[in-house]
């Protein structure tokens, strides 16, 4: 085969054999070979939320599309139909996922106008994105990050070349929702914030903040589903976990879980809230070029001992106990138990940009923000 040049234009195919899905799961390796940010995902994990028997296609239809250029793979992405979110919003919404692109308008326009015309196709009328896959279901973050690319990412946070931003608007797509990391890092948390949520909490009558017991994952798992659809319930972008979903997530996080960053909150036994921490593990993944096998194994149990920094992965609180503070414990909590633990640093993301209650308990612990992920959209009719 004769190969191409950058004036040639791209060819878009629909991935639908296991070679081209090879070559799609290995083209970040090609985008990001000279960004020393970059964290490459386990190829596994990839391939296993991509496969049709990951319980997110239960209620979603999703198509990928390969861009090649004299046969080389130049960009990718995905094409969604998340049938679930549009019943619960009474919405015709589409979206994108898993971009990744050459520096090349010529290619992200073939990708994007490609996955317009398949969600056209299904009856949508708007398109948002990226979202890989949905806001349950990650591989990575939503959205394109904007800015502090010499920062690697924490654990299935999202990071890309700086010129993916321009690839989106030079196409026409318009900012829809930005999406924001904080980050935290002191010896300890101030002592006056300290004593006040501290006399918050015995304000509350009957609360209590205790650890998960993860040796009863399936019975914890329930008052944390029980609070997630409730929390989350009126937020953008909201889509309500499954059983399957919620049960696939917990056997995922489990192995690198710590129940010291796993918190319930609870009004006389009943939970109204949850916080759930990982340690960064991609601080591990970074050395493993995205395999476990043959030596990878060996590598995850030398660099584990060394994470060093946490993500506080999801908060969630009832909406009639949004105002108690009891947001404000949590985050605390869990800064208390990560310093003894070499953890009492680290991110808290995502969070939405007008969530102004998760932003004030968070910048009152001396977070502040030091990335912003964006959402784009378009219309389609």
């Amino acid at each position: 085969m004769v190969a191409g040049t950058e004036a040639d234009p791209p060819m878009v195919v629909a991935v639908r054999e296991r070679r081209l899905m090879d070559r799609f799961i290995r083209l970040p390796w090609t985008i990001y070979r000279d960004d020393p940010s970059w964290v490459p995902p386990l190829r596994a994990d990839v391939r296993k939320v991509l496969d049709r028997a990951h319980p997110f296609h239960d209620h979603a239809d999703v198509e990928y599309f390969l861009a090649l250029r004299g046969g080389r793979p130049v960009g990718r992405i995905a094409a969604i139909v998340n049938r679930l979110y549009n019943e619960f919003h009474e919405a015709r919404t589409g979206f994108i996922g898993l971009f990744e692109c050459e520096d090349d308008p010529a290619v992200a326009g073939a990708l994007l106008d490609t996955a317009a015309a398949w969600l056209r196709e299904r009856g949508m009328v708007e398109a948002m994105g990226p979202f890989n896959l949905s806001t349950n279901d990650e591989l990575q973050s939503p959205g394109i990050l904007l800015d502090t690319f010499d920062r690697p990412p924490l654990l299935l946070m999202g990071h890309n070349p700086s010129y993916y931003a321009a690839l989106f608007e030079g196409h026409g797509w318009t900012k829809e929702k930005d999406l924001l990391a904080y980050w935290l890092e002191a010896d300890a948390p101030p002592e006056r914030l300290v004593r006040a949520l501290d006399r918050l909490g015995s304000s509350v009558e009957g609360l209590t903040i205790r650890t998960m017991d993860l040796r009863r994952l399936g019975e914890e798992v329930e008052r944390v589903k029980e609070v997630y659809n409730a929390a989350w319930e009126r937020n953008w972008g909201f889509c309500p976990l499954t059983d399957a979903e919620i049960g696939h997530m917990a056997r995922d996080l489990k192995p690198i879980a710590d129940p010291r960053f796993a918190l319930l909150a609870e009004i006389h036994g009943e939970p109204v809230g949850f916080a759930l921490a990982l340690p960064d593990f991609n601080q591990v993944l970074r050395h493993m070029n995205g395999r476990l096998l043959p030596f990878g194994v060996f590598k995850m149990l030398w660099y584990r001992r060394r994470i060093d920094r946490m993500r506080v992965f999801t908060l969630g609180l009832k909406p009639e106990y949004r105002r108690t503070g009891i947001d404000a414990l949590l985050y605390l909590r869990i800064y208390q138990n990560g310093i003894p633990a070499n953890l009492g640093r680290g991110e808290a993301s995502w969070i939405l940009e007008d969530n102004w209650g998760m932003r004030r308990a968070l910048e009152r612990m001396g977070g502040f923000v030091y990335k912003t992920y964006r959402v784009y959209g378009t219309r389609l009719d």
